[in-house]
This record gives structure tokens, sequence and C-alpha cells, in this order.
């Protein structure tokens, strides 16, 4: 049989059209050898998916239940992507599930479903022997997500702003409304930071019957404890937000915490300190990059950075032209990368000095920012 690496090979990481039917096909076609599913939180949003569902799933993993944790991509190994009771699946587990799920589905649906689609099924075959609870992160929008076949419990929505317009819609409101659609349960609302999302989560609710939980209001009520006495390590701003909607998706699923959470390096690359003048973060959009501005500010860094085709990098470094000393321009292997002239071009006008990164020195500030692929060439450069 076909190992899983040399399948998802043959698979393209990116489509220009979505089958939005594909999907819900394979799973109806399936879904019978799914004895029992786990209780399932499905994360959606644009920013924070990652670092929210790996809060949940700690919190929920120190109450002793058994949990799982499914984000993508990846930045070194596909393993990472499918995170069981505080570690990343084994490769024997991979190709066990793998195998199982090529006896399931049918070879006409193994081999027309996309990269994301298959690898999605197959987590859930890992999980739903394994766990109690599941925290699934939608990969792109949320209605029509591979991820949003399965029945939830609970969907937490985290910041949500312009990405993936080519898909998603060209405003917030759209952006919003396409994400925020795929709830008909209980919800959590992160703090948000463009008003039409609230309003149009309250009509999501309204019109499915389900109550939603706002995580500034909940906070603000209730007067939790600051996130500094809940957790034991230092956490920027953003992620701070970010722990407090997983404490209030906690609270909201009837669990509180127990002990003090170790929170470093809680998933990799979101801004992770991995040398004591590198900081890694995998974020690509201007949201992100106005974090990062809020988290650096005062400070200056030579930003290792590259961007897909599809991002509007002049706005990103605009944001980020406060805290630049110098762009470090990094290759980066994507059919969607950016040309190198365009990332120059757009550093020349706006004043900032470029040139191609070539290696970090010492008693230098690195902020390493652009993409998963940014990050995954300035890793394997390193080691």
């Amino acid at each position: 049989m076909t190992s899983l690496e040399t399948f998802l090979a043959t698979k393209p990481l990116y489509y220009d059209v979505i089958d939005y039917e594909r999907m819900p096909n394979a799973y109806a076609s399936i879904r019978s050898y799914f004895s029992k599913l786990p209780k399932i939180i499905h994360l959606v949003g644009t920013n924070g998916k990652g670092t929210t569902g790996r809060f949940l799933a700690t919190l929920l993993r120190a109450q002793g239940l058994h949990v799982g944790h499914y984000t993508s991509p990846h930045i070194l190994k596909f393993n990472e992507r499918i995170w069981m009771d505080g570690r990343d699946v084994e490769e024997d587990v991979l190709e066990k599930a793998h195998e199982t799920l090529l006896t399931w589905l049918s070879p006409a649906m193994a081999e027309a479903l996309s990269y994301f689609e298959y690898t999605t099924l197959l987590a859930m075959v890992i999980f739903s022997t394994n766990c109690e609870y599941v925290i699934l992160e939608a990969g792109l929008g949320g209605e029509y997500d591979a991820t949003n076949v399965f029945p939830k419990i609970l969907s937490i929505i985290t910041p949500i702003g312009l990405d993936h317009q080519a898909f998603l819609g060209e405003t917030i409101e759209a952006i919003a409304h396409t994400k925020i659609n795929s709830v008909c349960n209980d919800m959590v609302v992160a703090k948000q930071y463009a008003n039409e999302v609230n309003a149009i989560a309250q009509k999501r609710s309204e019109a499915c019957k389900y109550p939603v939980f706002y995580v500034e209001k909940i906070w603000d009520e209730t007067g939790f404890t600051p996130v500094e006495k809940l957790v034991s390590s230092p956490l920027p701003f953003f992620l701070k937000e970010n722990f407090k909607t997983a404490y209030c998706a906690l609270k909201v699923l009837g669990y509180d915490i127990t002990q003090d959470v170790w929170v470093e390096d809680i998933l990799q690359g979101r801004c992770q300190k991995v040398l004591p003048n590198v900081t890694l973060d995998v974020g690509h959009n201007a949201m992100a990059a106005q974090a990062l501005a809020q988290t650096f500010d005062g400070k200056k860094v030579h930003l290792v950075y590259n961007s897909y085709k599809d991002k509007d990098f002049k706005a990103i470094l605009i944001i980020l032209k406060p805290i630049i000393e110098t762009l470090l321009v990094i290759e980066i292997q994507s059919p969607r990368a950016a040309f190198g002239e365009d990332i120059y071009a757009a550093a020349l006008a706006l004043g900032i000095e470029a040139q191609p990164f070539n290696g970090i020195e010492t008693d230098k500030e690195y902020l390493v920012f652009g993409s998963f692929s940014v990050v995954e060439a300035f890793l394997k450069g390193v080691k």
C-alpha cells in the first residue's frame, strides 16, 4: 500500500476553484464507520485559531480528558497537524489510520479528495477512537470548509479580518458571513476588531436559536482573574486575548482551570522565541502585522520576510515599518511565492532598506514573519 507521504504528494495543496460538494459526499459515504464521534469544538476566524485551539486543548487535557487538536498547515512535519493528549501523532498511528481510511473510501473518492479534505478525515479516524474532545481548526472560511461536515457542540469565532478575499469575499462583512454561517450550535466569540462581526454573530445565534457568548462581555461582567495569574509564562497581548477566548470556552463547556497552565512554546511559530534574539511568527496578513507592531513597539528588528503573491505585502510593510531596521528577504519554496523584485520594489517605495537574508548575527534582534513557508525556510536554514 502507498505510504501516506507518497499518497499526499500526489495532491496539490492549493486550488483555484474549490468543489464544495466533494467533502460532504465523502463524509456521507463513510459516516457509518464512525461508531462514536468525540465532542467536537470548531474554530473559525482569520487569526488566532491555532493558539486558541491549543490553549483550549491544553486546558481540557488538564481536566484528565483525552483531547485531540487538528490544526494546519504544518511547519516542518505533517505530524504537527494532529496533536493528541499532549504530543504530535506518531508515524505508525498515521500510517495505520491511512490504511484504514483507504479501505473505507472508494478509490475514486480517495483520489478526488484534496490534501486538506483527506487529512481532515484522516485526523478524525485517529481521534474517533482515542478522544473525548476534539478541536477542529477550519482551513479556509467556515461554511464550506472540510472541517464543517462533522456535528459540533461548540464553535469559537476568533478575530475576523481581511484575508483570502478571492475565496471569502472582499469585505469583512462578507468574510464574517462565510465563516459564521458554519455555526448552528453554541458559539463563543473572541474580541473582535470590526463591529460587523458581533452583529453577524448575534443574528446567526438568533436564527439558530443557540446562545452566543462574547468573551469581552463575559470577562468584564464576571471579573475573571487576570491572565497573568492563570498562566505560568508571560504572553504577548494578542496571545493573552487568545487565552481569554480559550478560557471562556472552557467555562462554557462546564470546566475551570485546576492548576497553572504552562504555555511557553505551546504552538510552534506563534510569536515564539527560538533564540535569545530571534522571534518566529507564522502570521501573514495585516491583522497579524498590527499585533506584532504593537508587541515590538519602541524596538527595532531585522525583519526576515517573504510573502505569497495573493497577500498585500506593501500594506503589511507599511504597518511594520516603524519597527523595521532592515528588511531581509528570505527565499521560500512555494508556487504561491511573491516575485522577489516586487518585495524589493515595495520596500524601496517605503524607504525601507532591503537585502537578501544570509544568516543571523548574535548582536542583532530578528523577527521572522510572513507565512508558514517563511518560518519553515528559516528553521531549515538555521538547522
